[in-house]
């Protein structure tokens, strides 16, 4: 979660376990259980984040506007003066675009790259205009509401980063950070080194060469830290994570605040330090 890493300290919530969209990087799509915070269990929650001097809660999913009791959630956040964000899908902005405006400080919506590729992994039609359509009301209504993208990067969309970029651009948004996708874990519903999914996302070294000429055009650009959140150091290490991926490169370890500033708090009320951790209670 690099774009997260902060000081303050940070909550996300996952409120929602389903998602709207059959991404091919994650497969909470496939879960056959809906489950959500109910209000009484998010309630039950504040005297905690008050406690703990929470400064940011992110909701993520899953997707997070598909719950729905999400602005009530936020209403009761924002009168403690915590910031509120929504990682998302997209698919919703327009159905919640007053909503979103009056409740929320922040978006980070998943772009996965220009209109046919982002559709293709998504694999809804007519996904990526959906977005757009989203993100201009959003803005007729609130011109200031800060909309980010975030691309995860795999074989699918390895070689258009920079026509990512320019999408995001294109749409109205305010700027964009690119991670690695996870080819290991069992987060997100995954089922660890499963080979198909990792069959799906994973570079070869071929690939990784085209990731790296476009990592390269990125940092010439000069949009590093600017448009394009990532420092050179950063967006480098997302080649080296394929690197260690196929075993030509030893893998180091991150730098990460969890679990010191920083938790996820599941739709069944689990407990991790970060998506990728075991849970530590519920």
């Amino acid at each position: 979660m690099t774009a997260l890493v902060q000081k303050v300290p940070v909550l996300i919530l996952n409120p929602h376990n389903r998602c709207n969209c059959r991404c091919v990087m994650c497969d909470i799509w496939k879960r056959d259980t809906i489950e959500e915070i109910s209000p009484e269990r998010f309630a039950a929650q504040l005297s905690s984040i008050d406690r703990l001097g929470v400064e940011w809660v992110v909701f993520s999913g899953g997707e997070a506007l598909m719950h729905t009791g999400l602005f009530s959630f936020c209403t009761a956040l924002r009168q403690r003066k915590i910031r509120v964000s929504i990682l998302s899908s997209g698919l919703l902005f327009s159905r919640h675009a007053r909503e979103i405006t009056e409740h929320v400080d922040d978006v980070i919506v998943s772009l996965d790259g220009p209109q046919e590729i982002h559709d293709s992994i998504r694999r809804v039609t007519g996904g990526f205009d959906r977005i757009a359509a989203g993100v201009a009301l959003i803005h007729t209504i609130k011109p200031s509401l800060p909309i980010a993208a975030r691309c995860t990067v795999q074989r699918q969309n390895c070689g258009k980063l920079i026509a990512t970029v320019e999408s995001a651009r294109s749409i109205g948004l305010r700027s964009i950070s690119f991670l690695a996708s996870d080819t290991q874990s069992d987060a997100f519903n995954h089922q660890r080194g499963l080979p198909v999914f990792n069959h799906r996302i994973a570079l070869v070294a071929g690939e990784i060469a085209v990731l790296e000429e476009q990592i390269d055009a990125l940092i010439a650009s000069g949009e590093c830290g600017r448009f394009i959140l990532e420092t050179p150091d950063k967006l480098q290490r997302i080649a080296h994570h394929f690197r260690c991926g196929l075993g030509t490169a030893q893998p180091v370890a991150p730098v990460c605040n969890a679990p010191w500033t920083s938790a996820v708090v599941e739709a069944d009320g689990t407990v991790k330090p970060c998506f990728f951790h075991p849970r530590l209670a519920s």
